[in-house]
């Protein structure tokens, strides 16, 4: 139960630190910046999961899914891909509208798991797990769209520099 604290660690520990740094040296530190970087450190956590828990993922998709073990090495390799794009500011919004898709399409797989108690990541809580994934999913899905897809209004950018 204690990785969805890690995942909003990860997630909003770079912010943080910059905001903190920001009022401490009154100096500008991007925030968007920090704000990606903390998703690509999220999405390398979770795409590690892949690789680490596997067999336990694979029980998190129905039966009738072909190949399940495949298609978590295959989503494994995709969130690297997304943290990837992440850390390189060219690639940054591209990467937040992929994992926007990513997030909205494996959260059935999330709803499946709890339903039937598969022990990864809390699910074995069973529905009840939803409470705290649900919203945990949408912090994911609004920091993504703040801090990589929402366009950054230029002309208060200018300003406050």
């Amino acid at each position: 139960m204690i990785t969805p604290i890690i995942m909003l660690v990860l997630l909003t520990a770079p912010y943080l630190l910059v905001r903190v740094l920001s009022v401490v040296s009154h100096r500008y530190y991007d925030q968007r910046n920090a704000g990606a970087i903390g998703l690509g450190i999220l999405f390398i956590f979770t795409g590690v999961g892949h690789f680490v828990q596997t067999d336990t993922m694979a029980q998190m998709l129905p039966p009738w899914v072909p190949g399940r073990v495949l298609l978590i090495y295959v989503t494994g390799v995709l969130e690297f891909g997304i943290a990837i794009g992440f850390f390189l500011p060219a690639f940054r919004r591209g990467a937040g509208w992929v994992a926007t898709v990513v997030l909205v399409l494996f959260f059935p797989v999330n709803i499946y798991a709890a339903i039937n108690h598969v022990p990864m990541g809390g699910h074995a809580w069973g529905p009840i797990y939803l409470l705290i994934r649900a919203p945990l999913q949408a912090i994911i899905l609004i920091w993504t769209y703040w801090f990589t897809i929402k366009q950054p209004d230029r002309l208060r950018l200018d300003r406050d520099r």
